[in-house]
């Protein structure tokens, strides 16, 4: 997936310019052209302007960062939805129903998710949900390697989506019986051995990537205050996952679930050398979720060769003025903005931007 380095200069023959979404949402029909630096989506909560980005991130990268279900973003009543955009020099169009998918890029129909992909662009999505980076779950700090993965490894996504079925598979095999079928379980457990080692790899070489910008980018919204760290946790030891899994059929008896693997991967997110969610203060962890994703921007920009389009959902509300001012100067140069906000008075100052108010699923141009 990886594509050859771009000069700077011509970085914007790839951004985002146009994009057009029916019955996506709240959205009968929606369009938008977009500024090559900055587009502000200004309005009051519940007017769609969260929804206008998820569906920049549904034409980009076939998938919602706020739901796994299609039906979930389909507006009510209606079958299907349809985004379509330009992206540098391509039409890229998806349309979705709850058991179809039909992708196309310049009217040609894709097959195959992996050839639409190819054509599209990279993505970053930031917002307030970034702080589950540092008080959620491991589940997303898995969601945030997988998604930097998904874009930048080739077979990473294929390898995930293997692993996954053959897991929930496996799963169903350790519950479904008083006495497990272990023939079975090891059929799931094989091909689940031969994707994990993909998936290990390329998180390891993920994390590895991502200390260094994530620790400059730290230092540079601290003011040089904050040494970061991150390291990633296997959920299982190093070695060959099938013959782990053969160990655990003691543990699987009884828990009737699977033991280790990927699925039980952690990101440890450090300050200062200690736990960044358990001693870190709401400030520190609100500049270390953003460190990350200005991280993920970099690592994305590193591999790809092109700045990602930075979808901001109301992240510039929930920073002080000095914090607010030293993300814009970290944001990567040539990236292509596309910002929600309730309002203030830093949106018109933006003299390099176009700015809409949205209301009730509705579009006016402001400037």
């Amino acid at each position: 997936m990886e594509r050859q380095r771009l000069d700077p200069r011509c970085l914007f023959d790839l951004m985002l310019s146009r994009i057009e979404a029916r019955d996506f949402r709240c959205f009968e029909h929606v369009q938008a052209e977009l500024h090559p630096e900055t587009t502000v989506l200004r309005g009051r909560n519940a007017q769609g302007k969260t929804s206008l980005l998820e569906a920049a991130c549904v034409l980009l990268r076939l998938q919602s960062p706020r739901t796994s279900t299609r039906t979930d973003l389909i507006r009510h009543g209606q079958a299907s939805f349809m985004v379509e955009g330009v992206h540098g020099a391509d039409t890229l169009r998806c349309g979705m129903s709850a058991r179809q998918r039909r992708l196309a890029v310049n009217g040609a129909v894709m097959g195959r998710s992996g050839e639409y992909l190819k054509e599209s662009g990279v993505v970053v999505w930031m917002d307030h949900g970034d702080m589950n980076l540092l008080r959620g779950g491991a589940e997303h700090r898995r969601r945030y390697l997988d998604f930097t993965a998904s874009q930048t490894e080739r077979g990473y996504l294929d390898a995930l989506r293997t692993y996954e079925r053959a897991l929930r598979s496996r799963n169903y095999v350790l519950k479904r019986d008083a006495q497990i079928n272990w023939r079975h379980a090891d059929a799931y457990a094989q091909i689940m051995d031969k994707a994990a080692e993909v998936i290990w790899q390329a998180r390891n070489e993920l994390v590895d990537a991502t200390l260094e910008p994530a620790r400059r980018a730290l230092e540079a919204l601290s003011m040089g205050k904050e040494e970061l760290g991150v390291r990633l946790v296997r959920g299982a030891e190093a070695g060959g996952l099938f013959e782990q899994l053969v160990d655990q059929r003691e543990q699987e008896q009884r828990t009737r679930t699977t033991a280790v693997g990927p699925h039980r991967d952690d990101l440890w997110i450090g300050l200062h050398e200690r736990d960044a969610g358990s001693f870190a203060s709401e400030g520190q962890q609100r500049s270390l979720s953003v460190a990350l994703k200005l991280a993920q921007a970099r690592v994305l920009e590193n591999r790809r060769g092109e700045a990602p389009l930075l979808l901001m959902d109301d992240v510039f509300g929930e920073l002080d003025a000095t914090r607010r001012q030293l993300l814009m100067e970290n944001l990567p140069q040539g990236s292509q903005r596309v910002v929600t906000t309730t309002g203030g008075d830093w949106v018109e100052q933006q003299k390099d931007a176009i700015i809409y108010d949205v209301d009730a699923g509705s579009l006016k141009l402001v400037k």
